[in-house]
């Protein structure tokens, strides 16, 4: 047996490994625990990733240059950068707005962007780390996304960006933000890492969330639209900024030569760069403080195999999020349920409900111990967190605009439960049973 055949027989024995011992779900009985998110995968991902094994080029290589060209053509646009987590994607975005390359443009420490408390950290964590100032506005229910009429009020003659999520899948007030932004030439970061294939239609044209703004972020951790078990991305239409990321993401590094490769630009050895001497080795010249932002081609393999999956995900998404908008239509006295944004085709990754009239506390415990696990809208709000104690003595740090009303309402009454792709009729219907059980005890 030669070489390639063992590569199809090791493949083919995986497959037939994963066929039997994975995705061998037995039917569904009532009480067994239900994640609010799960993987969903089959022979492919498995085969993809012994592949890229067998390969062992441990660093980014074939895989990732058709993971970001088959995402960008998804998504419609031009530049798709893969890193190793959504974290790193909203530092790597961020931060490529502090190029001194962007002149007058540039975030400086000390400048505003504008954002919201209640969502997930890593969101306003790049801004406060560089040294810039968040400025959190509240948000509306039943969308949990930013309340744009106060976005005026935010401003300031430090304002540089606006950074925020799309709450759950559900897209904020594009066109009202992005107008905002226009007019006072801001740049728009859209925090995408929960709404992968969610649309919006904007000036009368229906396009993914994440592409809208100068930048778009994603993650693809486990529990996400899409995963290759840690991962994420920036992605953008501006080939200035897709440059800047590059360089961000791979060491800080001028020179655009990927992973092993050499001289790409004709010209290794003979500019001249800084106060360096001429002909220094351009492949270790550096533009910027960066960092190694990478992944593994054996991540990007797997997200290769659910890229394939990927719009039958988003399609069971809304169908399992419908499911239970309608199953809970007779308890929406007591728990306010979510509402898409207007002009929006939400691809949902959970299902948000605030308790009114009725105790979070009593009614989440509930739940859990039926077997169903549920998340709050992770922060909350987020400056009630230990890590603005300090900011909060100083009272310095950050802004506040108004009172955070509904950010403090969603950190007291609001929870969520899942609508991933795994999720059967079963198991929905017995979803829809305990959370009505819940609010009726």
């Amino acid at each position: 047996m030669n070489r390639e055949e063992m590569h199809d027989k090791i493949l083919e024995m995986v497959g037939e490994y994963c066929d039997m011992f994975h995705n061998q779900e037995e039917p569904y009985r009532e009480g067994e625990r239900i994640p609010y998110a799960s993987r969903v995968y089959d022979r492919e991902e498995m085969m993809n990733l012994v592949d890229s094994a067998l390969e062992f080029w441990l660093t980014s290589g074939r895989y990732v240059k058709e993971f970001e060209k088959k995402l960008a053509e998804y998504l419609g646009i031009k530049f798709v950068s893969v890193v190793n987590s959504g974290s790193s994607a909203n530092l790597l975005a961020f931060m490529t707005l502090t190029s001194p390359i962007l002149k007058d443009r540039r975030i400086r420490p000390g400048d505003e962007v504008i954002t919201v408390a209640a969502g997930f950290p890593t969101t306003v964590s790049p801004i406060v780390n560089y040294g810039a100032v968040p400025v959190f506005v509240d948000v509306t229910i039943p969308q949990y996304n930013i309340e744009v009429n106060r976005l005026e009020e935010a401003l300031s003659e430090k304002t540089k960006a606006v950074m925020i999520a799309h709450t759950l899948g559900n897209p904020f007030d594009l066109m009202a933000v992005k107008s905002f932004c226009n007019k006072h030439n801001l740049w728009l970061i859209e925090d995408n890492c929960d709404a992968l294939g969610s649309l919006y239609t904007i000036d009368g044209k229906e396009k993914l969330t994440g592409t809208i703004g100068d930048m778009g972020t994603s993650s693809f951790y486990p529990p996400h639209h899409l995963t290759m078990g840690q991962g994420g991305a920036v992605y953008t239409d501006n080939p200035l900024l897709h440059k800047i990321m590059r360089s961000f993401r791979d060491w800080g590094r001028d020179c655009v030569c990927a992973s092993g490769q050499d001289n790409f630009c004709g010209h290794r050895f003979d500019g001249q760069y800084g106060e360096l001497p001429q002909g220094y080795d351009h492949k270790y010249v550096y533009s910027h403080f960066g960092l190694n932002l990478n992944i593994t081609d054996m991540q990007a393999a797997v997200g290769v195999a659910q890229l394939k999956k990927f719009p039958g995900f988003v399609a069971k998404r809304r169908q399992n999020f419908a499911y239970l908008h309608q199953g809970l239509q007779d308890v929406k006295d007591r728990l306010i349920l979510p509402e898409p944004a207007v002009g929006s085709k939400p691809s949902w990754f959970g299902f948000m409900m605030t308790c009114n009239g009725v105790d979070r506390n009593k009614v989440v415990p509930y739940i859990e111990k039926k077997g169903i696990q549920t998340r709050m809208l992770f922060a909350g709000n987020l400056v009630k967190h230990p890590c603005f104690d300090e900011m909060r003595a100083s009272g310095s740090g950050f802004r506040v605009v108004g009172s955070l009303e509904s950010t403090d309402r969603i950190m007291r009454d609001t929870f969520w439960v899942g609508v991933y792709p795994g999720m059967t009729k079963e198991k929905l219907d017995y979803m829809v049973k305990v959370i009505k059980e819940a609010v009726e005890q």
